[in-house]
């Protein structure tokens, strides 16, 4: 694994001249507040719109007062608002309709359900189709947290079959859409498991836990694989924590051992810059992998423009 896969595009060594991309947000809860924030923060994005059909006014309010419009329309708003980047924090059950909405608009429309559609992204793996792709998967946040350590050990390795990912999150940092689809995140972790590692079978499960104080994110990762080179794993799984610490700073990786065929890691996220309490590291990885995905969107952009 190098840090290639997120490296900056060209366009990113200066400051950039051109307008920034007009984003809006579905959603309104945590995740999509915390969105709100990250592109009003971003040099290339920003929030000009939040909408949600369920969220409750005071959330709307807080959308206001960090500059974005706000609207209780949903999707039917978004449309209107003629923006250039969509962000979908509301559920997988509304993923598709809103997918079926923008389709034939000239948008990016970056998924942070667990829904099935959209190409399966994670910035260490395979950022490079954001340049170019429409629809774009985020996964989950086990998801993001787990495959930057899979994939180093899919490369490291001749075959991979099994692998177990155990996630446990801070109650108080799940909101109610997913809570609701907790069978579609097990389901779409292990589906974007197998597909981007070649792993032959997949098991995920998560534990949302009430306990206080708050845990950090965590996910413990399980892996039979064969052919490990074992020194060339440690130096990957390294490189590859120090390239998500470039979007989520409090990316560790806790622990790491291969015994015969077996790999073991274990992965904390904590949130870190106090926009979020630091047990939310799973809304962390998952917001800030999805900015800079469409960041490097943005700037591709800008660079065919002026290419």
């Amino acid at each position: 694994m190098s840090h290639s896969a997120i490296a900056a595009h060209p366009s990113t060594a200066r400051t950039s001249t051109a307008p920034r991309l007009k984003a809006a947000v579905i959603g309104a809860g945590m995740l999509g507040l915390d969105l709100a924030e990250r592109l009003n923060a971003s040099p290339v994005l920003s929030c000009e719109l939040v909408a949600s059909r369920h969220s409750s006014a005071s959330a709307l309010r807080r959308a206001a007062q960090l500059g974005c419009g706000v609207s209780t329309e949903g999707i039917t708003a978004v449309v209107r608002a003629g923006v250039d980047v969509v962000f979908d924090a509301s559920s997988a059950d509304a993923h598709p309709a809103h997918w079926a909405a923008l389709a034939s608009a000239d948008v990016l429309l970056v998924d942070l359900t667990p829904s099935s559609g959209g190409s399966m992204l994670t910035p260490t793996v395979n950022a490079v189709r954001a340049e170019s792709d429409r629809h774009l998967s985020l996964v989950s946040c086990g998801g993001q947290a787990a495959l930057p350590v899979l994939d180093a050990v899919a490369r490291n390795s001749t075959r991979v079959e099994d692998v177990e990912v155990v996630t446990t999150v801070a109650s108080a940092s799940v909101g109610p859409a997913t809570r609701d689809n907790l069978d579609e995140y097990l389901a779409i972790t292990g589906y974007a498991v197998e597909r981007l590692t070649g792993a032959t079978r997949a098991k995920v499960m998560a534990t949302i836990s009430p306990a206080l104080p708050a845990p950090a994110f965590r996910a413990q990762i399980t892996a039979r694989a064969y052919g490990i080179n074992t020194r060339a794993l440690g130096d990957a799984v390294e490189s590859a924590a120090a390239a998500v610490r470039q979007y989520a700073p409090g990316y560790r990786v806790r622990a790491l051992s291969v015994v015969d065929d077996l790999v073991r890691a274990t992965v904390t996220v904590t949130a870190q810059g106090g926009r979020l309490p630091s047990y939310a590291g799973n809304v962390e990885i998952i917001n800030a992998a999805a900015v800079t995905l469409a960041e490097r969107y943005a700037r591709s952009r800008e660079v065919g423009h002026h290419g």
